[in-house]
Order: structure tokens, then sequence, then C-alpha cells
């Protein structure tokens, strides 16, 4: 397939930016919306790796992510997004050019874990939500660490749903961009 114009990637990353936002404003008017929206967003981001240079992808992350805290009234969603499910189509790249199996597993849990405290630490301290630390004191740890096993669990299904799009992107919706350029 020959290589796309700047224009037709800078108006498909416009487009998927504009279809995250969209997605991340519609998540937080449904409160189980918190995880799922960012996640849909972040698979937005797809096509724009399978068509444009990364850095364009990056852009696009940057641009959806400040959008996002500027105009999502979800707080947590937003940050969900620009800092832990956002990020991860393009870091999924790097990681999986690594050995093993197993090295690869355990380097998606560190960035995920890494990312998650970031996320709930900016959250918790620098913009504190209400209801928040009620649902972290009221819980306990035990039930903290079930949630944050769960959200592991979750994370590796989203490691597969990216790896799953791309394939389907590559052999069936990539063809079709041919007739648009």
């Amino acid at each position: 397939m020959r290589r796309h114009t700047r224009t037709f990637q800078i108006a498909l990353c416009g487009v998927l930016g504009a279809l995250s936002v969209a997605i991340l404003a519609m998540g937080g008017l449904l409160p189980l919306a918190t995880y799922c929206a960012p996640m849909l967003a972040g698979i937005a981001l797809v096509p724009v790796l399978g068509e444009c240079p990364q850095k364009y992808g990056w852009m696009t992350w940057a641009a959806v992510s400040v959008l996002a805290v500027l105009l999502v009234p979800d707080r947590e969603l937003s940050l969900v997004y620009a800092l832990v499910l956002g990020p991860y189509p393009m870091l999924k790249r790097r990681i999986d050019r690594l050995g093993s199996a197993w090295v690869r597993t355990l380097c998606r849990l560190i960035v995920f874990n890494l990312a998650v405290l970031v996320c709930y630490g900016l959250l918790l301290v620098v913009f504190p939500l209400p209801g928040l630390m009620e649902e972290f004191t009221a819980g306990g740890a035990l039930l903290t660490a079930a949630t944050l096993v769960t959200g592991n669990l979750a994370f590796l299904v989203y490691d597969a749903a990216l790896r799953a799009v791309a394939v389907l992107y590559a052999r069936r919706l990539r063809p079709l961009l041919r007739f648009l350029h």
C-alpha cells in the first residue's frame, strides 16, 4: 500500500481524536463507564498507529488528553485516559518487541501499576475528589487490593483487545482506506 499524504494523516488523527473525546465525554454520563470509555478511546488510536508515524499517535493522545481534562466533567475518567489507558497503545509497540512472553507480560503490568499509582495519587492529592477518598477508606485494604487485581486482569483484556483490533484493522479496514486516498 502506498504511503498516505501528511494531509490525510493529520485528518485521520483529527477525526479519531474527536471520536476519542466524544467517547470520553459520553463515558462521563454513565458511572460504570469510568474505565470502559478510556479503553474505547485508546482503541481509537489503532488506525492512527497503523497509518501514521508513531509521533502522530503521541500527538493525538496528548490532544485528546488535554481536551478530556478540560471538557469531560468526570475527572477520574479523563485522568485514567490521560495517564493509564491512552498512552498504552504507543507503549505496547515497544513492549511487544521484548523477548519472552513472561517479560512482556511483566512489563505490561509494571507499566499499568505505575500509571495507576500516579493517576490515583494525583486524584487523591492534587485533584481531590470528595467521594474517591471515602471509597478507598470505606472498603479497606482488602477491597482496594481486590480492585487492583481486578484492574490488572481488565488491563490484560484491554491489551488483548488492542491486539485483536489491530489485526482486524490491518486485515479488514485498512484495505478500505485505499479508496479514500
